[in-house]
């Protein structure tokens, strides 16, 4: 939705994007929507009423050594970088779900870890509300640490607070 409040901006679409046509569609999409229905959201409504991109705009292809897909260069992230901006300036969202380190690194320092941000919101520069997740393919290594786990049921009680607070 162009009027959405909410924007979830995700790495890159994955192969199983390409083939379905929405994105967050494969394995990673069922983890992450279970995390929002978690907050509250049921998927359809949220894909219709919120807006979801990401920060490369193209399959990057899988990653050569295996384990999913590969990350985007660097140079694909500026080549994209404009049509992401486009898009943030267009929608105004009010609270924005990046989601894994690519797409936090956007809106955050480049040097900053999940660690430090998954479980906390700010408010950045243009006063957008920012409410960091891991992404959902990683997700399951990076949750092996109990404290990892708990920051991420930390960002979820954060999303139902926001949802009900801003009526979302």
């Amino acid at each position: 939705s162009q009027n959405a409040r909410v924007m979830v901006v995700g790495q890159a679409p994955g192969a199983s994007e390409g083939k379905l046509g929405y994105p967050f569609g494969g394995d990673a999409g069922g983890r992450l929507f279970k995390w929002l229905g978690r907050a509250g959201w049921e998927e359809n409504a949220f894909r219709e009423t919120h807006y979801i991109t990401s920060v490369t705009k193209c399959f990057p292809g899988t990653n050569p050594r295996g384990g999913g897909d590969r990350v985007p260069t660097a140079a694909e992230q500026r080549l994209c970088r404009q049509w992401l901006d486009a898009e943030l300036a267009l929608v105004k969202p009010e609270v924005i779900l990046p989601v894994g380190i690519l797409a936090i690194r956007v809106f955050y320092d480049t040097g900053v870890k999940l660690a430090e941000v998954v479980g906390e919101s700010k408010i950045d520069p243009a006063g957008r509300l920012l409410v960091p997740l891991p992404h959902p393919s990683g997700a399951s290594r990076w949750l092996n640490d109990p404290r990892n786990a708990g920051r991420l049921e930390q960002a979820i009680f954060l999303l139902r607070i926001i949802r009900i607070e801003k009526n979302l």
